[in-house]
């Protein structure tokens, strides 16, 4: 294993204080409990808008707080649900008037966490709320989930949310923005090599070098099969067609796109897959309107990505036009 490490047990931590120290006078951080928030949040008139989930995803959700998108993060441990306390640390660090909404990706662990603080947050009178995100169409349950997971679809329900957040709206207009996002996006990921989570040491799982996981979690979660490797175009038309059969999209449909990078995967080797993606939205009627390539949701160096589609509306082309800021630059 060749990473920059000290102490792996330390590893979360440390990364925070790196995000922390890069960003001064924008974030909070609370280091035992692995937290950190914007530094102008919790405001009693605004929802604030919260997740946390394993790291090893970044930049999600770590490095997605900021104006416009989360205004918290509670990671746990590489691909491990943050501890019950994370997570209430993180709600009643964020309570607001207004409430606080918290995104949950569709993970038994996550899942469990959150729902057992937010239980304890409602018993002292926390208003505080949840969503399950669920966008992955490549296996009807996993490893970890119990129905769809929730992968790279989840930046597209950050966003609007955030965006939606900002300019005020109530929890309960939130909640019908999120369900709309996520009732209208899907995803599918392919991997072309495993990861090494720093606390394991070894390859999380193996594949042969000609080898491919069509259908992979983000936690190396096995997909449909295990597939020899193909053309870049033959990948990208299973991935496709997976997602474009499931809402299902059609002809007229204005849409948003991503190639998401699993985390090792060159961006030159991004754009070959979204120059196909897009060939195919267009032979197939749809309108390109806003288009996504690089990464978002990761699963630490593993080769690989994943395609989003996500149906638009004119509600949705604002949200996601709205300015954010983030602790990613790129200049």
């Amino acid at each position: 294993m060749k990473k920059f490490l000290n102490d792996p047990n330390n590893f979360v931590a440390e990364m925070l204080e790196g995000v922390h120290l890069a960003n001064p006078g924008k974030y909070k951080l609370v280091p035992e409990f692995n937290l950190i928030y914007r530094a102008d949040r919790p405001d009693n008139s605004k929802v604030s808008v919260i997740q946390g989930s394993g790291s090893g995803h970044e930049p999600a959700h770590i490095m997605t707080v900021g104006p416009g998108m989360l205004d918290a993060a509670s990671p746990g441990a590489v691909f491990a649900a943050p501890p019950v306390d994370t997570c209430f640390a993180c709600i009643e660090a964020l309570k607001s008037d207004a409430g606080v909404l918290v995104l949950i990706n569709n993970y038994q662990g996550d899942r469990m966490a959150w729902d057992m603080a937010i239980e304890m947050a409602q018993a002292m009178g926390i208003k505080v709320e949840k969503f399950i995100i669920n966008d992955d169409v490549a296996v009807p349950d996993s490893t970890y989930s119990i129905g769809r997971r929730g992968v790279a679809g989840n930046f597209f329900v950050m966003k609007a949310l955030g965006a939606a957040a900002e300019k005020g709206a109530s929890m309960e207009e939130l909640l019908k923005i999120a369900d709309k996002v996520n009732s209208q996006v899907r995803s599918f990921g392919v991997a072309l090599s495993s990861c090494v989570p720093p606390l394991k040491g070894a390859q999380l799982f193996d594949m042969a070098d000609d080898e491919m996981e069509v259908g992979i979690g983000i936690h190396g979660e096995p997909g449909r099969r295990r597939d020899k490797i193909k053309a870049a175009d033959v990948i990208l038309d299973e991935m496709f067609d997976a997602i474009a059969s499931d809402l299902p999209f059609k002809s007229g449909d204005r849409v948003a796109i991503m190639v998401n990078g699993l985390g090792g995967t060159p961006i030159s080797e991004l754009y070959v897959l979204y120059r196909h993606a897009h060939q195919r939205a267009e032979a197939a009627g749809m309108t390109v309107v806003r288009n996504y390539v690089g990464e978002y949701c990761t699963s630490l160096e593993m080769a690989g990505a994943s395609l989003t589609l996500l149906r638009l509306d004119g509600e949705l082309e604002k949200l996601l036009a709205a300015p954010a800021e983030i602790a990613m630059r790129i200049f």
